[in-house]
């Protein structure tokens, strides 16, 4: 639970100082359709937004099977194991942990029995009430291990208490889940499934995205659009913030369980700068399109005389040609990534630590050597990863860093999904941009303004929220921290 435990941190999690997401999720009603296989290709369409478990839950329309381990889709799921999940409906998640410790036992989907009921929950983002959720039940502490197990046991205490006529019905699932909704509070875009139909659930302030497709005989939610490409689904619509829709042999059907005084969109303004794939389509714009554009905002905020524009690998790029095309400095590549490195090394010695940074992205000395360089990445957070490059860039040759950022300095702690709970970690919390500058050891450093950004998502007449930027959250949170 987010109240009660925190991340195991790897090396890697250690060289790559970027925001982290919490996880991916798809849902599929598709019958005459290779389920399985369908749920399989979404996951690794959702791969970037965790990589730390997998999990498919396939229900035949009398029992629910789950099959999850820790590592990538490829690396739990191969055709032996999805030809053992059978069924036309079913459930994916791939998750990075912000709220619970990284484990087995914390992969989803999470799956409940009660009675002839069964069910399965896959959950992105974050509760921030876990603690009054549970005060407030019969749940005592180690009973759950994170906000999701904690919204299964909620849901299974409530159908626990139904009668055997209310369950006959076919829908206590999603009657009970009308019960429990109103009383969470924070980031939570699911799916879940019973033995005859799949639901999609987005919070009322819609953090996390979910949107929903349709297949020539079926439906699939899925967290970005790019899920839907890959299984050859037509994109649809996005799920609207508080709603609810239940997929089955009817059709879709779209609840609102929430309020109407809780309904107020804000989604996560690092879906566009970071977290989404650059494929991917929020508030009806193109990702990419609006790094795009973020790098000439930036361009026109924060000029300076240069020989290359050169982004960091991969969310950088995008952001790096807009500010070349706005600039009329020619774009480059300097760096090359390794897109092999795992979440799981071990580094034995301080020594390895300090080239931990080279496992990740290598110098083009020819692109760099002699050249006064604009390098563009999306966010500093932690600042370990830009220190480490301006210094990898100054040995390669480059006569000057000048540092451009396509989102505003990163200062108050996200209690929504990304893993940054702890404001003392942030190093825009406590220096001043001049400061961080001498800090990464560049010649110059700019970020983008709110307003630009926002203005760079083609969506500003769209709720976000941007409490790590400005401060200011949408829902209370309690303490944040000190200054």
């Amino acid at each position: 639970m987010q109240a009660t435990q925190g991340r195991n941190r790897t090396l890697v999690d250690l060289l790559d100082d970027s925001p982290k997401e919490a996880c991916g999720v798809v849902g599929i009603y598709a019958p005459s359709e290779p389920v399985a296989h369908l749920i399989y290709l979404a996951l690794y369409a959702l791969q970037h937004r965790g990589q730390e478990s997998a999990g498919i839950a396939m229900s035949d329309g009398e029992n629910i099977t789950v099959v999850k381990d820790m590592g990538l889709v490829a690396t739990v799921f191969d055709d032996r194991t999805l030809a053992t999940l059978d069924g036309c409906l079913g459930i994916g998640h791939t998750r990075y942990s912000t709220a619970g410790s990284s484990s087995w036992r914390n992969a989803q989907p999470v799956f409940r029995s009660i009675s002839d009921q069964q069910f399965v929950l896959g959950h992105n983002g974050n509760l921030t009430n876990t603690s009054d959720l549970a005060q407030s039940t019969s749940i005592l502490p180690g009973m759950v291990d994170s906000d999701s197990d904690l919204i299964g046991e909620l849901l299974a205490m409530e159908i626990a208490g139904t009668s055997l006529a209310q369950q006959a019905t076919g829908q206590v699932l999603e009657q009970m889940l009308q019960r429990v909704l109103p009383r969470l509070q924070g980031a939570f875009s699911l799916v879940l499934a019973d033995q005859d139909r799949v639901i999609g659930v987005r919070d009322p302030n819609g953090f996390r995205p979910l949107c929903l497709g349709r297949l020539d005989q079926g439906w699939v939610l899925a967290s970005e659009t790019p899920a839907l490409d890959i299984v050859g689904a037509q994109f649809e619509r996005e799920l609207e913030p508080g709603e609810m829709v239940v997929i089955g042999a009817s059709g879709v059907t779209s609840l609102r369980p929430f309020s109407e005084e809780r309904v107020d969109p804000r989604l996560c303004i690092f879906e566009f700068v970071y977290f989404s794939r650059p494929d991917s389509l929020l508030h009806g714009q193109s990702v990419h399109h609006a790094r795009v554009r973020m790098g000439e905002l930036l361009a026109e905020q924060s000029p300076v005389e240069a020989d290359l524009v050169m982004g960091v690998p991969e969310s950088g790029l995008p952001a790096a040609e807009g500010f070349s095309r706005a600039s009329g400095i020619p774009y480059g590549h300097g760096l090359v990534k390794n897109r092999y490195i795992g979440r799981t090394f071990i580094a034995p010695s301080q020594k390895m630590r300090s080239l931990g940074v080279r496992m990740k992205l290598n110098p083009l000395r020819n692109s760099i050597q002699g050249n006064r360089l604009v390098v563009v990445d999306d966010s500093i957070v932690r600042g370990t990863t830009t220190r480490a490059l301006v210094e990898m860039l100054w040995e390669a040759g480059a006569v000057e860093v000048h540092l451009r950022i396509s989102s505003p300095p990163y200062r108050w702690p996200c209690f929504f999904g990304m893993d940054t709970a702890d404001r003392s970690e942030l190093l825009a919390a406590r220096l001043s941009v001049e400061q961080i500058c001498e800090y990464v050891g560049a010649t110059t450093l700019a970020f983008i303004d709110i307003n630009g950004l926002i203005q760079a998502t083609g969506a500003s007449s769209e709720g976000f929220c941007n409490a790590c930027l400005t401060g200011e959250y949408p829902i209370e949170v309690g303490s944040i921290g000190a200054d």
